[in-house]
């Protein structure tokens, strides 16, 4: 779970600091002529959009391991790790991609995948994951994170999580323009927008943007999906992701830090709409109907 949250968090920091900014050195706003130019706002919903999400790509490996602490198995210690290395190995070979990097962190039973690259990305397991699971219940919770890389989850989000930027930059500013123009009366063209248009810029990108997250959640579940499947795949069978999440479904799930509590094997949210993950039940019967 972690992987997501982090990612739109460091999403929407972003934004908002660029659109502040930006707004402050004029740019993206009505002129002093006070009128909106369609084509340069969409152009600078773009930019600011689509910068905020690529940023958050780019930081999410790194910022993963500071969060959690993950320590990356560079040479293997024990014969836990050994098995872990090379139990990744094999699910990356099997799954065309690049070997991850992998990593143990401490904690409650969690694990987590992330990266802007199918080809250097990194796997991590918390210490409560291995102590709490058999070995083939570990594996099939790999082979699901290795999904995660192989379909390419991260750079979709990023492509989602930039359009559904654009649009929160855009439309608030457009509701900004009218507040400011008709609410407030502000007929002054010599000086451009008002404090209204600021104010109410900020306030939509805010209100917008955690409307949007509805949308970003949703691709959220389905991709779970997905890498449970790919799990299955795999590992030529359905049965240890369905043991795998049973027995998380039996646990208390290991709590990650909160900005990126949507990128692990386990997940919630603050309601179904805003949930990053599905129920586990409805997962086991998703795979449970896989032939």
């Amino acid at each position: 779970m972690k992987r997501i949250v982090l990612f739109i968090a460091t999403n929407l920091a972003v934004m908002l600091v660029l659109s502040i900014v930006l707004s402050l050195l004029g740019i993206g706003r009505p002129g002093a002529g006070g009128q909106l130019q369609m084509g340069s706002l969409l152009a600078f919903s773009l930019v600011v959009g689509f910068t905020g999400a690529i940023i958050s790509l780019l930081m999410s490996k790194p910022m993963a391991k500071w969060s959690t602490g993950a320590r990356v198995i560079d040479a293997p210690q024990n014969s836990t790790e050994q098995w872990l290395v090379s139990t990744v190995q094999g699910l990356a070979q099997r799954a065309g991609i690049g070997m991850p990097e992998v990593a143990v962190y401490d904690g409650e039973p969690n694990a987590f995948a992330t990266g802007a690259f199918k080809n250097s990305a990194l796997v991590a397991v918390s210490t409560g994951l291995l102590q709490s699971m058999n070995r083939e219940e570990v594996e099939a919770v790999l082979g699901h994170e290795v999904a995660h890389i192989a379909n390419g989850d991260m750079v979709t989000m990023t492509l989602i999580q930039g359009v559904v930027n654009t649009f929160v930059v855009f439309l608030a500013r457009i509701v900004g323009f009218f507040v400011d123009k008709v609410l407030l009366r502000n007929n002054n063209e010599d000086r451009g927008p008002g404090i209204g248009y600021m104010v109410t810029v900020f306030v939509c990108e805010i209100i917008f943007g955690l409307l949007a997250s509805i949308i970003v959640a949703w691709f959220s579940r389905q991709r779970e999906f997905r890498a449970d499947a790919g799990s299955a795949k795999l590992l030529g069978s359905s049965t240890p992701m369905q043991h795998a999440l049973a027995r998380l479904g039996g646990m208390e799930p290991g709590a990650l830090p909160q900005n990126m509590a949507a990128s692990g094997i386990t997940g919630g949210g603050w309601s179904a709409l805003f949930s990053t993950h599905p129920p586990f039940e409805q997962r086991i019967a998703a795979l449970q109907a896989i032939r």
